[in-house]
């Protein structure tokens, strides 16, 4: 039995991202992200409390993406779907939990970042890193609210035109 539960969660990177590569060549990372919730005293002093741990699993673009740009102990936002697995292991019954990523990015509360926009090709497991190169001069293929399919846009530098209508 499966159930998944929309969640948003911020806290920071317990180790680096593991990224691996299934059968079908899928990429997939996964994370553990370390969430304190901070306390206010009777006092008023602020202290950390407990914190608690989340398995994250990040697949595709978004997996290669998170491998290569985050670290152990970047602040990081995850948005996703909170998963619980039941299942049997040596005749025992156990459950399991994890966050399906949908969305990953560093925490802007504390510090800046840069952004850089990856190519649309593919890059497989054979390709490993070295797939990420520049971006060609052409046109790249972009989504179409209206049409629900493909459109092409003009690279950095060229006529702007917005295809969205409500």
């Amino acid at each position: 039995m499966s159930t998944k539960i929309p969640i948003n969660i911020a806290g920071n990177l317990v180790a680096d991202p593991e990224l691996t590569y299934g059968e079908s060549g899928v990429a997939h990372a996964k994370l553990r992200v370390a969430v304190n919730q901070r306390i206010q005293g009777s006092d008023g002093s602020w202290q950390d409390g407990e914190p608690v741990f989340h398995n994250v699993s990040a697949f595709r673009a978004l997996a290669e993406n998170a491998s290569n740009s985050l670290k152990k102990g970047d602040p990081v936002m995850v948005s996703g779907e909170l998963e619980f697995r039941a299942f049997e292991k040596d005749g025992e019954k156990r459950e399991a939990r994890r966050i399906v990523a949908e969305t990953i990015g560093p925490d802007l509360r504390w510090g800046t970042a840069s952004y850089h926009r990856s190519p649309r090709a593919a890059a497989g497991p054979e390709a490993g890193i070295a797939g990420l190169q520049a971006a060609p001069e052409e046109a790249h293929p972009a989504y179409s609210i209206t049409t629900k399919g493909p459109v092409s846009v003009p690279p950095l530098g060229g006529p702007v035109r917005n295809e969205i209508s409500l």
